[in-house]
């Protein structure tokens, strides 16, 4: 792959100026990944750029703030991340540097699990972008990638890492596929009643164990967290469908504005609760009515957290 070798050689060059570069490298068998920190040249060896480099990187971040100086591997998505933190000033822009590429969608296990079932050990995995090929316990199995493709990929208008220091290969001219995912379209035509229903359902299985937040590299309160709060005390430590609803309204009002729809919370939830749904929903308010996009712009002003006199989308009511 072009740009995994321009990508290492970059890396390269780069390394001597920082103290850490953030990537992936092979997970525990040939479908999975799982995130890289390279230190020494050796290191950047390990480096993989795939399909299969689903996690987010950027959210490893919040733990290496006070002047060292981080590189990052990231997608267009995660770059998002990156742009947001640092227009919100909790990130310094000089201590970054972005290594960034095209890109044409992740693997979504869920749906590889859907299709083929409980396939055990994967011996060997590739992908052409069009077709995804395994082998288990000898035999071959092949799926289009279309129908594997994570959804924030379907919707995605960055394949393209943004503002990054370094490109290598070809810019992706993968397009969005829908204005917005099918899930939401199906659950925007239900009922209040039953989306209610719906939200119960799912927050009965809610086991709080907070993954979705520990994912997110939007969440940054750490030990300022409204779940670790005793004094004053938000939730309580009861897990049941009222905490539980609790927990998820407020953790998505905090990202409200601020969400980039990389998918890491709802993929880091051992429940394969739908929350993302709950974002995308925000997010895509935010769209209708302030007509921004989190993560784009490091210089803008996420519209929560500045006050217009007038807003020329929202009629006045007098």
């Amino acid at each position: 792959m072009q740009a995994l070798a321009e990508l290492k050689d970059q890396i390269r060059k780069a390394l001597p100026e920082l103290d850490v570069v953030i990537g992936w490298q092979q997970g525990y068998d040939a479908l999975h990944t799982r995130p890289l920190f390279i230190r020494s040249e050796e290191d950047i060896d390990k480096l993989v750029v795939n399909e299969f480099c689903v996690v987010n990187p950027s959210s490893y971040l919040r733990e290496m703030r006070g002047g060292k100086k981080v590189g990052l591997v990231l997608k267009g998505c995660d770059s998002r991340s990156v742009i947001q933190l640092i227009q919100e000033e909790l990130l310094n822009k000089d201590d970054l540097t972005i290594f960034g590429f095209g890109c044409n969608g992740v693997l979504n296990h869920a749906k590889l699990q859907a299709r083929f079932g409980d396939i055990g050990y994967i011996e060997s995995a590739e992908s052409d972008g069009n077709t995804v090929n395994l082998v288990v316990a000898g035999n071959k199995e092949t799926a289009p990638f279309a129908e594997l493709c994570a959804e924030k990929c379907l919707t995605c208008s960055y394949p393209n890492t943004l503002q990054c220091s370094h490109f290598a290969g070809e810019e992706s001219d993968k397009k969005a596929e829908a204005a917005q995912d099918k899930a939401l379209e199906e659950f925007e035509q239900l009922s209040m009643e039953e989306r209610f229903a719906f939200w119960q359902d799912q927050m009965r299985r809610c086991i709080r164990c907070y993954a979705c937040r520990n994912a997110c590299p939007m969440c940054v309160c750490k030990d300022h967290c409204l779940a670790n709060s005793r004094q004053p005390k938000w939730l309580s430590e009861d897990v049941d469908v009222q905490n539980n609803f609790m927990f998820q309204m407020i953790h998505v009002m905090h990202l409200t504005g601020r969400c980039v729809e990389c998918g890491e919370c709802e993929r880091a939830c051992p429940m394969d609760i739908p929350i993302m749904l709950l974002r995308r929903k925000m997010a895509g308010i935010v769209r209708d009515v302030f007509a921004y996009n989190a993560g784009t712009n490091a210089e803008d002003t996420s519209p929560l957290m500045r006050f217009e006199v007038e807003e020329p989308t929202i009629e006045e009511r007098h």
